[in-house]
């Protein structure tokens, strides 16, 4: 697999050579098997040279129809051979991983036209797998018996079976159960609560099955911006524990749709707490013959833990369009924070001397150790209240404090954009106006090169634009069903958030004109599943949220992206201390959240050249005229846009 596609020659460097091969492939073997020769796509591909053979990060703005991922993919299969290591490509979420692998994808059409064999697997975020334990739980429940019973029926023989597996059967991805809803799939899937560590079934469980298979690809390791960042959050802590690091060493790595880096990166650099895993967890401590000091120690904690939950119950206050709440900072939930630190001192100290005496089993020991470390690391960011984020989620399994730093660059700084190797991020939007600040600012880059070219799209002739600041629900309701008559359905709507989805889902459920269209929410089934229905029936409609980005469908079938409402940061947290840190909210976090979000929503409509639609934009905010004018904007050059009028009643 570390044979080079090209003949190679010591003497000379070798990322001249890999470029050479590569400006063939673009002015030569790809037009030969019918592929356009895109001058574009060739100037991304110099600039790429001086990335890799500089090791430098690079922002590589490229608009849709440019071929930057056949680009980046071909020095990233190159280098990886040259290293011996493979090359890391995270994507922005799961969809967009099944676009890229999909047997019609880039890496498929690459490896045919190109006449290459290329190792590239998946090592997918451990929520995308299932967890045996809670499929037991969930199957012994009174909820979605039948579907339960058809995942657990769908298992292979050596799940239950004492026998020796004999290869690699990987089984359990969420793709693999694309009817279950995303509730139905939450009840059964990895969270972060379960203890993987301990589990009796880990070694027959397909995330286990699954990393142990893609740590030996040769060329390409294809995973989630959320799972790269959880790896480098834990690297050092697993390889403590005597773990490997969830992806081996690489030799460079692409964030594809890497605008969205910093959100994951949050995401990963979170704490999250509950009662009854604490509970669950130090209680196993009570089974073994103890000091009387420490068992008291040990319930002590657990009502306090008890005490802090409720407090988080009682004073969290909902947040609106987010399914976090805010947690009640105030002196008293401080105190009771400090109070349960100290009482978790107590318990270390204690176990200072009983594993001296080894009356407890040496390895729920660790884990126990382990576990309050990692509260009283989440604690201590509560000493300094201005510079965390956190927040309450509740379920129906109960209520989870989630603990975060504000700020994730210096992070990000030292242990990704510190190393000597090639970090590329690529995405039609990278920039605000021109500027790569932005992006750099909010995750730590001092140094890096970037380009941007345009799309090569005939857009002023392909694609019209109508907005409106309708604000009245009704009248709002009867515009969209107008517009997606125009187009005969075939859309695209995008809402900012699901709760937003969910309120269209039931206010369209009583206008018998919506029931001409055929409609396909996000959460109801697995979201790949969901874009190929869309894509095969070309009169659907799909609602979704997190499909602003990434969305790849040519054609007739998406022929209109309606935008319920202007792509503004939620209220929740996360953005909540972003707006405290800078001096112009609006100007410095808002606008450009919005305006990068917007434009990827735009390149949901032309995927080819000869695509063409309709943008509907809908805003309240679009009554500002300065709102509007930076809109338009963003809007590709020569588009004309319209203001929409209401419909008569």
């Amino acid at each position: 697999m570390n044979k080079y596609p090209f003949e190679f020659d010591p003497k000379v460097p070798f990322i001249q050579q890999a470029s050479d091969w590569i400006a063939d492939v673009f002015y030569e073997r790809l037009p030969e098997a019918g592929f356009e020769l895109r001058d574009e796509q060739i100037f991304m591909a110099f600039q790429l040279e001086r990335a890799y053979n500089e090791k430098r990060t690079i922002f590589a703005e490229a608009g849709v129809g440019t071929g930057k991922t056949f680009v980046y993919l071909l020095y990233a299969i190159n280098y990886a051979r040259y290293t011996r290591k493979p090359a890391i490509i995270a994507c922005a979420d799961e969809s967009l991983i099944e676009q890229l692998v999909k047997p019609e994808g880039d890496i498929a059409k690459l490896a045919r036209y190109l006449d290459l064999t290329i190792d590239a697997r998946l090592g997918k975020s451990m929520d995308q797998y299932i967890c045996l334990n809670k499929l037991d739980d969930a199957r012994g429940g009174l909820d979605n018996l039948e579907a339960f019973g058809d995942v657990h029926a769908s298992l292979p023989d050596f799940v239950n079976n004492p026998g020796t597996m004999q290869a690699f059967h990987p089984y359990g991805n969420r793709k693999d159960y694309p009817n279950l809803t995303d509730e139905q799939w939450n009840a059964i899937s990895w969270d972060v609560f379960q203890d993987c560590l301990v589990c009796s079934r880990r070694h027959r469980c397909g995330q286990t099955l699954s990393r142990e298979h893609y740590r030996k690809a040769a060329d390409i390791i294809i995973c989630s911006h959320d799972f790269y960042m959880e790896h480098v959050w834990t690297y050092e802590a697993r390889k403590r524990e005597g773990q490997l690091p969830l992806l081996p060493e690489h030799s460079s790595v692409v964030f594809d749709e890497g605008h969205l880096l910093e959100t994951a990166a949050q995401s990963a650099l979170t704490y999250k707490l509950k009662h009854g895993v604490f509970e669950s967890i130090v209680t196993r401590l009570l089974q073994g013959e103890i000091r009387e000091t420490l068992a008291v120690a040990i319930e002590e904690a657990i009502e306090q833990s008890e005490k802090l939950f409720a407090l988080l119950d009682a004073g969290s206050i909902a947040v609106e369009a987010s399914d976090r709440r805010e947690a009640p900072l105030t002196k008293a939930f401080l105190r009771e924070v400090d109070r349960f630190g100290l009482l978790l001192s107590a318990i270390e100290e204690e176990l200072v001397f009983e594993s001296g005496m080894f009356t407890i089993d040496a390895y729920q020991l660790t884990i126990v150790e382990e576990h309050i470390e990692m509260i009283q690391l989440a604690l201590r960011l509560f000493k300094q209240p201005e510079g965390l984020i956190s927040w309450v989620e509740q379920d129906r399994d109960g209520t989870s404090l989630v603990i975060m730093p504000k700020l994730v660059k210096e992070v990000l700084k030292e242990r990704v954009f510190s190393q000597r190797m090639p970090v590329v991020f690529s995405s039609a939007t990278l920039s605000v106006e021109g500027s790569f600040r932005y992006i750099a600012d909010s995750l730590g880059i001092d140094d890096a090169l970037s380009f941007s070219v345009a799309s090569p799209y005939e857009y002023e002739e392909r694609m019209s634009v109508a907005f409106s600041s309708e604000s009245d629900p009704d009248a709002k309701l009867r515009l969209t069903l107008d517009r997606l008559r125009q187009s005969a359905g075939k859309a695209l709507l995008l809402f900012p958030s699901m709760e937003e989805l969910r309120r269209f889902r039931d206010d369209i459920a009583d206008i018998p004109g919506y029931a001409e269209f055929r409609f396909l929410f996000e959460g109801t089934a697995e979201i790949s599943h969901l874009i190929a229905s869309f894509q095969n029936d070309e009169a659907s409609v799909l609602c979704a949220v997190t499909l602003w980005e990434g969305l790849d469908i040519p054609g007739p079938s998406l022929s209109h992206v309606l935008m319920w409402s202007l792509p503004f940061p939620p209220g929740d947290p996360v953005f909540t201390a972003k707006r405290r840190e800078a001096d112009d909210p609006f100007r410095q976090v808002d606008m450009p959240h919005m305006l990068l979000r917007l434009r990827q929503g735009l390149g949901r409509l032309i995927r080819k050249r000869d695509d063409e639609g309709i943008v509907t934009i809908f805003g309240r905010e679009l009554a500002d005229g300065e709102i509007m004018d930076r809109i338009k904007g963003v809007l590709p050059q020569g588009v004309p846009a319209d203001e929409l009028l209401p419909s008569p009643n």
